[in-house]
């Protein structure tokens, strides 16, 4: 049967997606190709198929080119060129498939114009494209080895080439092995997923397809087919964009941040981390000062901290999370800033700003645990599948969370790319693990019979500790410079240890115990301090088994734990003393410091993530005096070596006495590389010790280079004037001895002139 002509409506000239009534004009169409059997047809039009390009799109034969679209609910559908010349009418081949044939082997470069009721639209056909994702990722995806994995999964917004040109659109592309069919869903096709079939790439358990016309900002998830038959919508495992909460769905992004920090990105590693300065300022993004989106953040913060001398400023977690009340430690997007600040690229100006200043920036990464949100992770393509199958490894009981899977390779490389790309794409200088302790011990939290032994019986989480390893072996050798920091509250043994020797990997760990003790310590009230005396002498025996962080961190401010300053006994001008001497013990022990908002000036009442720091207590004198003195201890800090060259080596601590329990009185010596030293004396009673005799590590004079209890920090002004003279004779193992005055809950340093 030879062609035939049809009298047809026209199609207009191209003119924008939407274009009305136009004159009718003859198009010829060429013989109808063989109609689908039903159940082919049922399977493509319910997104039961897993393989739409076998039947959608162009397919080259001997009788010509036949071409389907899938339509649902369009009156007509043709096929014309480009420029918007007619090719050809498409036939309704039933539930929303049109069909037809070109003449020729040839697969021309065509698009797509459907008529609903009285309204044309241009379209291309996201049918006739390759995939997105060649065979070098779809089999580094198999074996959990893309250490780029947001570069081919995802909505990345694209071009493909054409005879015409190049066509831009985004390619999806997302994991979801287990799923029988996955369906695109947006604000492209009315949140209606029957037109966007995607296809499966095999074994790997990708699905993808690229549609063109598709641009930034557009909300999406995917619609996935479970093996038990429910249709579910998810958000995108790796969208790096996220709508703002309470809306759950995905964006499409493309970066357009130009970075300014080279200078700072090519000097960040020279020296170890263990044996650099490093004062942390830790930082609640969303209440630092409530208001403040990225952008405003990054034109106050940054002069803020420089001015109170932070070497470093630590984020709490930045990943969208949906919930606010979590403060980000429950992660619904792992590749997705935090929406309600701002976009990706406004975070990217947030580091860019910190880093011109000198900053550096530290996030907090929660790769243990996530959220049981159903249109999140949670049981993501209808089975368990980033979360481990069994509910004794699978659940957290004191979160309400599931945990990751960190044996499937998959998940795993979920993670570890996860952490190459803050550090790559936001230049983050390091992460800092959230709950590793939650991920080492499978009976974390857990009562007797309630979890599940390794396969040698025992309690260690073999697999995390192999993830472990894998991202602190990663993140180093992808960025130089950056680090990674653990969250670690027990003895495991080389949390800080190379993972070539057997351990970990991370570069530094929190040192929890030194936080318990001290704070233990100070909330004695005085009497009582000689019976603790060993709670702030106990952490040096285990000071050089890791490399440490001195956290005083948001969780020692929360949840009735009261703030910092009202952890200290006596009134209130003994709560501020005690805690200015404390402060002066935590920068001049071994280790790097990490103070929470609010407590460099003596915040006087827990932290709200939805109030924030009480600025206004820098309006009383004694409250701004306190941040006066953070600020001179990191000044003192920084440009002194003695306080962090050597901070994980003993040659760098000695104490001068550290058994001075009836006196309330610890000292030490502090060394650095350079031969620099500096004596540090604190007396944590309420009453001044004058011609106090102190062992001094060489004869000579020393000057008072800080004293907590100046009078311009609010204290009495007990201080050491002129130069304390220490005499040649042997003191308590010493060369020299000198007199010098401790001034009432106080802390002095001295150096040597």
């Amino acid at each position: 049967m030879g062609p035939r002509q049809l009298r047809t409506p026209r199609p207009p000239a191209p003119g924008g997606p939407h274009t009305h009534g136009r004159d009718l004009a003859v198009v010829t169409t060429a013989q109808r190709p063989s109609a689908l059997p039903a159940t082919q047809l049922k399977r493509l039009t319910t997104g039961e198929l897993s393989d739409p390009h076998a039947l959608l799109g162009p397919h080259p034969t001997a009788e010509g080119v036949t071409v389907r679209v899938l339509r649902p609910l369009a009156d007509q559908v043709w096929l014309t060129a480009p420029a918007g010349e007619p090719l050809t009418e498409l036939a309704h081949e039933g539930e929303g498939v049109f069909v037809g044939r070109l003449p020729g082997t040839a697969v021309p470069d065509y698009r797509v114009r459907v008529r609903y009721g009285s309204t044309l639209h241009d379209q291309d056909d996201p049918y006739r494209f390759l995939p997105t994702l060649g065979e070098l990722d779809l089999h580094l995806i198999r074996e959990g080895r893309h250490e780029q994995l947001w570069r081919v999964l995802g909505a990345r917004v694209c071009a493909h080439e054409s005879g015409w040109g190049p066509v831009a659109g985004v390619a999806f592309a997302v994991w979801a092995p287990n799923a029988r069919a996955v369906r695109l869903v947006g604000d492209f096709n009315h949140w209606d997923g029957r037109a966007h079939p995607m296809r499966s790439l095999g074994a790997c358990g990708v699905w993808e397809l690229f549609v063109p016309g598709v641009g930034e900002g557009c909300r999406y998830k995917y619609e996935i087919a479970t093996p038990d038959g429910r249709w579910i919508q998810k958000a995108d495992p790796l969208a790096t964009s996220a709508e703002v909460a309470p809306g759950t769905a995905s964006r499409v992004f493309r970066s357009r941040h130009t970075w300014s920090d080279d200078a700072w990105m090519a000097r960040r590693g020279e020296r170890p981390v263990d044996r650099s300065a490093m004062s942390v300022y830790e930082v609640h993004p969303a209440s630092w000062r409530p208001g403040l989106d990225y952008r405003g953040l990054a034109a106050e913060l940054p002069a803020y901290v420089k001015a109170l001398g932070f070497t470093h400023v630590e984020f709490m977690p930045v990943a969208q999370h949906p919930f606010g009340g979590s403060w980000g430690y429950q992660v619904s997007s792992y590749y997705a800033p935090a929406a309600g600040l701002g976009t990706p690229d406004d975070f990217r100006a947030l580091v860019d700003a910190l880093h011109r200043a000198g900053i550096g920036v530290i996030v907090d990464w929660v790769p243990a645990h996530f959220p049981k949100d159903d249109w999140a992770l949670a049981r993501f393509d209808g089975t368990a599948l980033y979360e481990h199958p069994d509910p004794r490894r699978g659940e957290h009981p004191d979160w309400g969370t599931l945990v990751f899977d960190h044996g499937r390779a998959e998940v795993r490389n979920f993670l570890v790319a996860n952490a190459v790309y803050w550090c790559e794409e936001f230049h983050v200088d390091g992460l800092r693990v959230d709950a590793v302790a939650s991920m080492l011990y499978l009976d974390y939290s857990r009562p007797e019979g309630g979890w599940l032994p390794n396969v040698y019986g025992g309690r260690e989480n073999l697999e995390a500790v192999e993830f472990l390893q894998e991202v602190n072996a990663t993140v180093p050798r992808r960025c130089p410079g950056a680090v990674t920091i653990a969250e670690e509250s027990t003895a495991w043994d080389g949390v800080t240890r190379r993972t070539d020797l057997g351990g970990l990997g991370f570069a530094l760990k929190w040192n929890m115990g030194w936080m318990h003790d001290s704070l233990s310590y100070m909330a004695q009230d005085p009497v009582h301090r000689q019976y603790h005396h060993h709670a702030m002498t106990f952490p040096m025996v285990y000071a050089y088994a890791e490399h440490h962080t001195l956290p005083i961190s948001h969780d020692e401010v929360v949840h009735g734990k009261g703030s910092l300053l009202t952890k200290m006994p006596g009134d209130r001008w003994q709560q501020l003393a005690n805690l200015r001497a404390y402060l002066a013990f935590m920068w001049a022990f071994p280790g790097k410091q990490l103070l929470f908002m609010g407590q460099e000036f003596a915040q006087d009442t827990e932290w709200s993530h939805e109030r924030g720091p009480d600025w206004s207590l820098l309006r009383h004198g004694a409250h701004a005096a306190v941040r006066d003195l953070v600020r001179d201890l990191n000044r003192g800090y920084l440009a002194d070596p003695a306080l962090w060259s050597l901070d994980s080596d003993p040659a760098g601590f000695c104490w001068i006495d550290a058994d001075a329990a009836e006196e309330n009185v610890y000292s030490f010596v502090r060394r650095g590389e350079g031969g620099e030293s500096l004596v540090c004396v604190f007396n944590f009673q309420p009453t001044v010790r004058r011609d106090f005799c102190l062992a001094m590590p060489e004869a000579g004079d020393y000057s008072e280079v800080l004293t907590t209890d100046a009078a311009r920090y609010g204290g009495s002004g007990v201080t050491n004037p002129g130069p304390v003279r220490a005499v040649p004779e042997p003191h308590q193992g010493l060369p020299a001895r000198a007199r010098v005055t401790l001034p009432p809950l106080g802390g002095v340093w001295f150096r040597k002139q």
